[in-house]
C-alpha cells in the first residue's frame, strides 16, 4: 500500500520540561492541493494519464474531518509493521485496516499493537479538525489540537486521516488514434454524509515515530502535505462510465459503480506527507 506517512523525524538536543508541563508540544499545520505534472502536460489544463485518456480538473474539494495521532506505550517504540506487506494471519492492508483471515477488519494500530508484543497500546492522543479543503486553491493552514497540543509520555506511532466528503469535477477525452469515445466528456463526483451515514470516503493511515518524552527538544513544529496528483486516475476506465442523457458522467449513479470505485480505491492509497523539526519551547 502506497497510503504511509513519510516523516523524516529531525531530532535535536533541548532541555527538559519543568514538572507538571506536557512531555512535547505540538505546532501542527497542514496543506493540501492537487498538482499537476510538468511531463503529462499536454495543453488546455489537460493531463496525459497512463491509460492514454487526459483528464482536466475544474473542482476537487475535500472535506477531512479530522487527523488522529496515536500515541502508543508499554511498547518500547514504533513496530516495523508496514500495511503494503501485511503480517501473518492478514491478507490485505487498505483504508486504515487489516483483512484479517477469518474476516475481521482490524485498525491499523490494533495490528501494530497486536505485533509490539501484546504489551503495547495504542490510543488517540491528539486529534487535529480540519475542515474543507480547496485542492485547486492550496493554503497552508495552522491546526488546532483537542484536547490540547501538549502530549503525555508516548511515542506518536501512526497518523489516522478521516476523509468524510469529496467533490471532483472535470472533463475526460481520448487521446488514442482510436478513440474509445468522442470529443470531451465531463464527469462528476460528489460524496457527502446524510442522515445517520458514518462511513467515511477513505481513512489514510500511515507510521509515525514522535518520541514525546524528556530526551528530545520539546517542541514538535509538524507540517503536514496531502497532494493528489493525475497518477491517481491513472487506473480508472473511463470508457466503461456510462454518460447520462446530457452527456455528463455522473460517477454518484449506480451504473458507474465500478468506475467510482476504481477512483475511490486510489484515492484511499494516497500518501499524506509530513515533515517534523524539534525545538525548545
Amino acid at each position: 500500500m502506497r497510503a504511509r506517512l513519510l516523516l523524516p523525524l529531525l531530532l535535536a538536543t533541548g532541555c527538559a520540561l519543568d514538572a507538571g508541563e506536557g512531555f512535547a508540544v505540538l505546532q501542527p499545520s497542514l496543506r493540501a492541493a492537487y498538482t499537476s505534472t510538468a511531463s503529462r502536460e499536454v495543453g488546455d489544463g489537460y493531463q496525459r494519464l497512463a491509460s492514454d485518456f487526459q483528464m482536466r480538473l475544474t473542482t476537487a474539494k475535500l472535506r477531512l474531518e479530522r487527523i488522529d495521532l496515536l500515541g502508543s506505550s508499554g511498547g518500547g517504540g514504533p513496530t516495523s509493521f508496514d500495511p503494503a506487506n501485511p503480517p501473518p494471519g492478514y491478507t490485505i492492508c487498505h483504508n486504515g485496516h487489516c483483512d484479517r483471515e477469518d474476516g475481521a477488519q482490524v485498525p491499523y494500530e490494533e495490528v501494530e499493537a497486536e505485533l509490539g508484543g501484546g504489551g503495547a497500546t495504542a490510543s488517540t492522543v491528539a486529534t487535529l479538525p480540519v475542515g474543507e479543503l480547496d485542492l485547486l486553491a492550496p493554503e497552508t493552514r495552522s491546526l488546532e489540537c483537542q484536547p490540547d497540543c501538549e502530549l503525555p509520555n508516548t511515542t506518536v506511532s501512526n497518523g489516522r486521516w478521516t476523509l468524510t466528503a469529496l467533490q471532483l469535477d472535470g472533463t475526460v477525452r481520448d487521446s488514442r488514434a482510436s478513440p474509445r469515445f468522442a470529443g470531451e466528456r465531463p464527469f462528476r463526483l460528489e460524496l457527502t454524509p446524510t442522515g445517520a451515514q458514518t462511513e467515511p470516503v477513505a481513512v489514510l493511515t500511515g507510521a509515525l515515530d514522535i518520541p514525546s518524552d524528556r530526551e528530545h527538544a520539546p517542541r514538535v513544529v509538524l507540517d503536514l502535505t496531502l497532494e493528489l496528483t493525475p497518477a491517481s486516475f491513472d487506473p480508472v476506465d473511463w470508457a466503461a462510465a456510462t454518460p447520462g442523457s446530457d452527456g455528463t458522467v455522473d460517477l454518484n449513479h449506480p451504473d458507474n459503480i465500478a468506475t467510482r470505485t476504481q477512483l475511490l480505491e486510489e484515492l484511499g492509497e494516497l500518501a499524506p506527507q509530513a515533515e517534523v523539526k524539534r525545538e525548545d519551547r
